[in-house]
């Protein structure tokens, strides 16, 4: 196997990933306790907050969490996107860029996991074989291969250790996000944090990924619009994904492109997230724009990554299909009350902050209260949301958490934000989200 010295290998052991999170932990403590000093020395009272959140303790956080991968790094990816858990600038920041921090593991060791999964030799099954990878992320990394009998393939690996580390990874990350100061008092993530082991074992289960791809493809057979990979079962196990590779572009090329094929690949990725909604009773809720891509010669959008693919349920949508309606025409209680049956507050939650979450949903849904194309490229309101839950990450008070299921699904609308902002789409949404009023839909 062709060797390629770039790469930093995955910790596997419990204990070696143990003693990474002490080693983060421990150098975290120092630094703080040395900021403290300083503080005390200079006439200063230690804010706990503002020594925790230096420089410094974000680096050593990310690139450790990085280094490890698995559900350290993913964790991390998960809570930095716009999931509707309002959290500190700070601790946000420092989430933040463990998006697209990925190492990819050297040769050695991904020829050690690949011997475990297809056997040794499995290096001649191949006419070639990319070890550098084209693309590495929190749990896996993809290498492009060609086998013998001509069959071009996108082969996703799996990190050795992910799926056995993942209870103890995101347990040893809540032990750091507890830190105090970071969260707000009496904030329980707990159920959060359930939903994120049993969405990390879901995602780390490369074969249960292959039966999603299968079952979207089917959904979207005959599209105009889009196009997904085609599944080799003959290399795929449980830990290696292995699909048709589809030559395409990064959504990202589109940006200086036409005004009017922005607008049409914008409006087709936001009906897509309301027919996941309101007809195919599944949706994928990972919303980095990677997965999503472009292929200029027909025009399709090219859909990738189905690890993060879950059920809605009836009651869930019924409940976002009468806040759309609210949210379109219904009057302030109306709206409350349809917010508090999804949760994005509680019936103890204080009024004042009540009002405040209700403020910041009005202003969300600015561009589903007019006919005419919203212009995602010219408006402030994703500046204007972000004031606004930096505003509400401010109150300590506030320690709602909302549902796990409405998070992760809040977090794919926000990415659909973020996708059409930075395409500066023009679109129209009101008349989309009024064809999908009806209880029961046939799949275009």
């Amino acid at each position: 196997m062709p060797q390629d010295d770039d790469g930093a290998s995955v910790p596997t052991g419990s204990a070696a990933r143990l003693l990474r999170f002490g080693g983060i932990a421990s150098g975290i403590a120092g630094n703080v306790a040395a900021g403290g000093l300083r503080a005390l020395a200079s006439g200063k009272r230690p804010d706990l907050a503002q020594l925790l959140l230096t420089p410094a303790n974000t680096l050593r956080l990310t690139d450790g969490l990085s280094h490890l991968r698995g559900a350290a790094l993913k964790l991390g990816q998960m809570l930095s996107m716009d999931t509707g858990l309002v959290l500190p600038k700070e601790l946000t920041a420092i989430l933040g860029r463990m998006r697209d921090d990925a190492r990819h593991m050297p040769p050695r060791q991904l020829q050690t996991v690949l011997n475990a999964e297809w056997g040794t030799g499995w290096y001649s099954r191949f006419a070639r074989f990319d070890v550098r990878p084209f693309a590495a992320a929190s749990i896996g990394q993809v290498h492009r291969a060609v086998t013998h009998d001509g069959h071009d393939l996108a082969i996703k690996v799996q990190y050795p250790g992910v799926r056995a580390s993942i209870d103890s990874d995101v347990d040893n990350v809540a032990t750091l996000m507890r830190l105090p100061g970071l969260l707000p008092r009496g904030m329980d993530i707990a159920p959060l944090l359930t939903e994120a082991k049993r969405q990390l074992h879901a995602e780390a289960d490369y074969l249960a990924e292959a039966q999603h791809l299968a079952r979207v493809g089917e959904l979207l057979e005959g599209s105009d619009l889009f196009v997904l990979p085609q599944l080799h079962p003959a290399l795929s196990t449980p830990q290696v994904l292995a699909m048709r590779y589809v030559e395409s572009a990064p959504l990202d090329s589109l940006v200086d492109a036409p005004q009017a094929l922005r607008d049409r690949v914008a409006a087709a990725l936001i009906d897509l997230v309301l027919r996941e909604l309101f007809v195919f009773g599944a949706m994928q809720t990972d919303p980095n724009l990677a997965n999503y891509r472009y292929d200029p010669k027909t025009g399709r959008i090219v859909l990738l990554d189905f690890g993060a693919v879950h059920p809605i349920i009836p009651d869930l949508a019924a409940d976002f299909r009468a806040l759309a309606w609210v949210a379109l025409d219904g009057g302030a209680e109306a709206t409350r009350d349809a917010m508090l049956r999804i949760g994005y507050f509680g019936a103890a939650t204080a009024p004042h902050h009540q009002a405040l979450i209700q403020s910041m949903f009005e202003v969300a849904m600015t561009p589903l209260r007019q006919n005419l194309s919203f212009d995602f490229g010219s408006s402030d309101l994703l500046e204007r949301l972000r004031d606004m839950g930096l505003a509400i990450g401010n109150e300590r008070e506030l320690a709602h958490v909302p549902p796990a299921a409405t998070l992760f699904l809040h977090r794919k609308i926000g990415g659909m934000y973020l996708m059409a902002a930075k395409l500066r789409a023009r679109v129209a949404l009101r008349p989309m989200v009024e064809a999908y009023r009806r209880e029961t839909l046939t799949p275009r």
